[in-house]
C-alpha cells in the first residue's frame, strides 16, 4: 500500500517547501510531482525556487520538474497538498477533486462550505467522514479537505480540550503573527521593523468563525457548528515563525489554574488521530514558568506540531485566560495538511 504518491501544488512558496521538507522520508507517502506557477513550469525545482528554510532542500527535489497545476499533468498522484493562494485554489482545487484526487487545501476558499471538511485531527477527526456526503452531492471521486487557518489551530487544540470538560461559552482572543504567515516575501521591512501592523486582512473573520466549525458535531452529513461566542484581534509582528495567542475564555462551571492546567496537559486526541506519522505526541504542552511559551524557544516543541500553553491564570471578567502558541508553517499549514491525509487514509476514505 505504502509509499502513497503524492503532489505538492505550489511547491516553491513558503508552504511548498514546508511540503517538500516535511514529506522527505515520510513513510506513508513519496512526492511524485511538483507543480507551480507558469512562470516556473518546465525548470528544475532548484532552478525555480529560492529555499528559505534552515534545513537544506532535499536532493531528490532538486531535479525535479515542475509542473504545471493541472490533472493531466501528474496521473500518478493520489493525494494532492496545495499550498495555491485562495483565488487560483477555487479553480486548481475542484478541478483536481473532480478528477479523483484527495486534495489538502491551505487555502481559506472552501473553509466555509458545508459539506468539505474543517480538519484539525486534535480536535475533530470525524468530521474526515463528511468527504462521503461531499462526493455524493458534489459527483466527485476525490475530495477536498481543508486545513484551518493557522491563527485558529493553536488556539482551537486549547479549547476543545477546555470544552470538553467544562463547556466553552465565550472567547476574547489577540493573535501575535510571525512573518512567515504573511508567505514570501511577506510584509516589507520598513513596515514591520520597529513595528506592530494592527490589521490582517481577512484574519479576524476566520479566527471567529473558524474554531466554532471545528468544535462542532458531524451530524447527518452536516456540521452543527458550535454556539460558543468569538471576539479577535490580529497583529502581525516582527517575529519569524511561531503564532502566538493571548486568549480569555468564559466557561459553564468555575475552574481553578491548576485543573484547567491538568486537563490542558492531560488531553488526548481522538482515537483515528493518534499514533499517526504526524501526530503531535504529546497534543499539549503546558509550561509553569511564567514568561512561557516563546515563539524562539518553543515553536519546535513536538517537532513542530505540538501545541504550547502558558501562563494559565484567573481571569478578572471571564474564567480564565492564557496564552498559546503553535506553530504556524508546520502544525498551521504544511504539517497539518499531511497529518489530514493520514487520518483519511488510516479510515480508509482515499
Amino acid at each position: 500500500m505504502y509509499p502513497i504518491p503524492v503532489a505538492i501544488l505550489g511547491a516553491t512558496g513558503a508552504v511548498g517547501q514546508r511540503f517538500v521538507s516535511l514529506l522527505e522520508q515520510h513513510p506513508m507517502f513519496q512526492v511524485a510531482a511538483l507543480a507551480a506557477s507558469d512562470r516556473s513550469e518546465g525548470k528544475t525545482y532548484a532552478e525555480a525556487c529560492r529555499w528559505i528554510l534552515s534545513d537544506p532542500m532535499p536532493a531528490w527535489a532538486r531535479e525535479m520538474t515542475l509542473l504545471p497545476c493541472h490533472p493531466q499533468a501528474m496521473p500518478e498522484a493520489k493525494i494532492v497538498f496545495s499550498a495555491l493562494p485562495s483565488e487560483q485554489a477555487k479553480i486548481v482545487e475542484p478541478a483536481f477533486a473532480a478528477a479523483g484526487f484527495a486534495v489538502f487545501s491551505n487555502a481559506s476558499a472552501f473553509r466555509r462550505e458545508p459539506d468539505v471538511p474543517l480538519l484539525l485531527p486534535e480536535v475533530n477527526a470525524d468530521h474526515v467522514h463528511l468527504v462521503r456526503h461531499q462526493r455524493l452531492v458534489r459527483g466527485w471521486s476525490g475530495c477536498i479537505v481543508t486545513n484551518p487557518n493557522c491563527t485558529s489551530s493553536g488556539l482551537t487544540v486549547a479549547l476543545k480540550a477546555l470544552d470538553n470538560a467544562f463547556g466553552l461559552k465565550r472567547v476574547f482572543a489577540v493573535s501575535l503573527q510571525a512573518l512567515s504567515g504573511a508567505g514570501y516575501p511577506g510584509v516589507p521591512s520598513l513596515d514591520i521593523l520597529d513595528n506592530v501592523i494592527p490589521y490582517i486582512n481577512g484574519e479576524e473573520e476566520k479566527v471567529e468563525w473558524e474554531p466554532r466549525k471545528m468544535l462542532g458535531q458531524l451530524k447527518d452529513g452536516s456540521i452543527q457548528v458550535s454556539t460558543a461566542a468569538f471576539s479577535a484581534h490580529t497583529n502581525r509582528v516582527a517575529v519569524s515563525d511561531g503564532h502566538t495567542v493571548c486568549a480569555s475564555v468564559e466557561l459553564n462551571e468555575p475552574v481553578t489554574p491548576a485543573q484547567a492546567a491538568h486537563v490542558l496537559s492531560a488531553y488526548q486526541a481522538p482515537e483515528a488521530a493518534r499514533g499517526l506519522p504526524s501526530a503531535p505526541d504529546p497534543v499539549i504542552v503546558v509550561r509553569e514558568e511564567s514568561d512561557r511559551p516563546q515563539p524562539r524557544l518553543d515553536r519546535f516543541t513536538g517537532k513542530g506540531m505540538t501545541t504550547v500553553i502558558g501562563r494559565v491564570r484567573p481571569d478578572p471578567l471571564f474564567t480564565l485566560k492564557f496564552v498559546v502558541l503553535s506553530h504556524n508553517t508546520i502544525r498551521g499549514a504544511a504539517g497539518g495538511s499531511i497529518y489530514n491525509a493520514e487520518v483519511l487514509v488510516r479510515e480508509r476514505l482515499l
